[in-house]
């Protein structure tokens, strides 16, 4: 892996662990070291006085200690149709799926989507929380007065939440991890959107026979003129009064529609190419049309408080989501099943990098995936996809059971309210989570890389030292080992018997990591 891609993965990693060791400082801040707060039972018992000063209307005696809230339980639906979208529709994903080793894959993405959840689940217990908790402290900036709405949707309560806790320090915090979540999701979005500018639409239907370069050329002025457009775009719904709250709730309406046309293209052999084009289409009208009517009677007018209000938002999610479940099927058998028997996905073949390996020194034969495979490696990669393809169903399930069923309804069902140990157990246990992520995304990988890195280093070192020259990228030659014939720096492939002149061949890791 090198290039675009191989700067998306090193970049996700850097700002993830940053915004990591943010949150830990957030969490053990409120929960251990602040002098306002400190503790769980602390917080426990500010959050009882909130309710008592400022009861939750649909909360379980107005408590903002339960699982068991009217407007909760419509931002449940709403984010989850929503991600949905997100997930099954942004490209940054595919990306990274396709580029990453069957093998490595699905533990991958299980073990990120573990790690993920002790983000947003963390966070919003210690910010959010910490918020509710601090209200009526002279340290909170908005006190007296509590926070007003607009600043909620505006997404101010992190800020505020961290500024009362750590002060100047907090804002700093908050700065710094907005902006690696920032530039981390912009990173990938320029990946994705240039990868389909580039590849699926210029050189598809414009320029077939464009070289390596010219894509390159071409990607480049796709994410100049992206960021432009998003830039402008953005700069627009701020001075309309568009929230970022209001957006992230629209978020399934606009997109959700292509989930299951874009899942069914794989999973569903009769679903034809209408079926998959304009299900999508009708679906996202059939959502706005949902969004616009529920607004209008709930509210008599259109305008931005009535359409970005939980019903109408709630309609349109479900309404994008599920509508293709009826469109899909008349579609294709209005038009006729095709059968895609998936062959000639077989035949997709990638741009030609010839032009652009040779100028940065690359040796496209020693990086994985670029040589072609064996009839036997086929057979053999194809026999691990099918048995990852059981596990990921399994675990798919398993996950969705237990996260979206086993956990929340029953604390919903039952309106419970929290006790303080039962808080104070939800509290450690997001903690020892968050823990668990740190492993997974931030030490786990560096174990992995270690033998790259390793030599990495020691190559860096000596050509520092002017030991040797850098060669080749892909190729690995033992540090320290002088070569028998050929001058050093050599871009000659190795040969057989290199091994015994103080050549060897590259491993995986090493190719990896542009070595």
């Amino acid at each position: 892996m090198f290039g675009g891609i191989k700067a998306t993965f090193l970049t996700d990693y850097v700002h993830t662990v940053i915004i990591l060791v943010i949150i830990f400082i957030f969490a053990f801040t409120t929960y251990a070291t602040n002098v306002h707060l400190g503790s769980p039972a602390k917080v426990y018992d500010l959050l009882v006085e909130a309710a008592k000063a400022h009861p939750v209307p649909g909360n379980a005696e107005g408590s903002y200690l339960t699982m068991r809230s009217k407007e909760g339980a419509i931002f449940f639906v709403i984010n989850i149709v929503g991600n949905f979208g997100t997930v099954f529709c942004d490209n940054g994903y595919w990306n990274k799926a396709i580029s990453a080793s069957p093998v490595h894959a699905l533990p991958g993405y299980v073990m990120g989507g573990l790690s993920w959840f002790a983000i947003p689940w963390l966070a919003a217990t210690t910010m959010g929380l910490a918020v509710l908790a601090l209200e009526t402290n002279p340290a909170f900036p908005t006190y007296p007065n509590r926070m007003p709405d607009a600043d909620v949707t505006a997404g101010l309560v992190l800020p505020n939440a961290a500024v009362a806790l750590l002060g100047k320090g907090g804002a700093a915090a908050t700065l710094l991890l907005i902006f690696m979540a920032v530039t981390s999701a912009s990173s990938a979005e320029f990946i994705a959107v240039s990868s389909i500018f580039t590849y699926d639409i210029y050189q598809t239907y414009f320029n077939p026979k464009a070289s390596g370069k010219r894509l390159i050329y071409m990607a480049h002025m796709c994410v100049v003129v992206y960021a432009v457009l998003m830039a402008a775009f953005s700069t627009g719904l701020y001075y309309i009064g568009i929230s970022m709250g209001y957006l992230y709730l629209m978020m399934g309406v606009i997109i959700s529609s292509a989930v299951l046309p874009v899942a069914l293209t794989l999973l569903w052999s009769k679903q034809n190419m209408i079926a998959a084009t304009l299900s999508p289409v009708l679906g996202l009208v059939s959502s706005l049309i949902a969004w616009l009517v529920t607004a209008k009677k709930e509210f008599g007018n259109l305008s931005v408080t009535s359409t970005g209000s939980n019903i109408p938002m709630l309609a349109g999610n479900v309404v994008a989501l599920l509508s293709p479940i009826l469109y899909i099927p008349l579609l294709t058998y209005a038009f006729g099943p095709q059968n895609y028997d998936y062959a000639s996905m077989k035949q997709i073949r990638r741009a030609s990098d010839d032009d652009v390996a040779a100028a940065a020194n690359i040796d496209l034969e020693l990086v994985p995936g670029e040589r072609a495979q064996t009839a036997d490696e086929a057979l053999h990669e194809q026999t691990r996809l099918k048995r990852a393809a059981t596990i990921a169903k399994s675990l798919t399930a398993f996950m969705t059971i237990a996260l979206l069923v086993l956990w929340p309804m029953p604390m919903y069902g039952t309106a419970y309210v929290f006790s303080k140990k039962f808080f104070t157990g939800w509290v450690a246990v997001g903690i020892l989570w968050l823990f668990c992520s740190a492993f997974c995304v931030g030490l786990f990988p560096l174990w992995e890389g270690r033998g790259s890195m390793a030599h990495t280093v020691r190559s860096i070192a000596l050509d520092v030292r002017g030991v040797r020259k850098p060669v080749v990228q892909g190729r690995r030659r033992e540090v320290g080992v002088v070569e028998v014939g050929g001058s050093e720096g050599s871009r000659t492939p190795p040969g057989r018997g290199d091994e015994k002149k103080g050549l060897a061949m590259p491993r995986v890791a090493d190719v990896a990591m542009g070595e």
